[in-house]
């Protein structure tokens, strides 16, 4: 089975406990340190975060060695996870824009441009 790059895992490798509060910064995008702060927050304002953290850390996988290639890579992902429509549109545009670059290109090599023709001449 393969790992998928839009699940939630927990990141035991970058964790100070069970590594939730990494795994949650990693699904999402924030900085550890504020999920931390947010979590002791929570736990001391109310009992029962405490009880979800625990299930967290039993339930969810742990994160695979090597899920993401580059940091672009990873970055890229958590903006999947966290807004799926605006990472398709953005894929989209950029499909867009080298189609435009490539009928660009084909427009300038098959018009009668004579010194493009002159040049390519002179290479044969």
């Amino acid at each position: 089975m393969s790992a998928s790059r839009t699940k939630f895992y927990r990141d035991k490798q970058n964790g100070k406990v069970a590594g939730v509060c990494a795994g949650i910064a990693d699904y999402t995008g924030i900085d550890p340190t504020i999920v931390r702060v947010a979590s002791v927050v929570l736990l001391f304002a109310t009992g029962w975060f405490f009880f979800l953290y625990v299930a967290a850390a039993l339930i969810a996988p742990k994160k695979p060695a090597g899920l993401y290639g580059t940091p672009e890579d990873a970055k890229f992902w958590q903006g999947v996870r966290t807004n799926p429509r605006r990472s398709t549109a953005e894929v989209r545009s950029k499909l867009r824009d080298i189609d435009r670059r490539l009928a660009d290109m084909e427009t300038f090599y098959t018009s009668r441009n004579t010194r493009l023709a002159s040049e390519i001449e002179s290479l044969r």
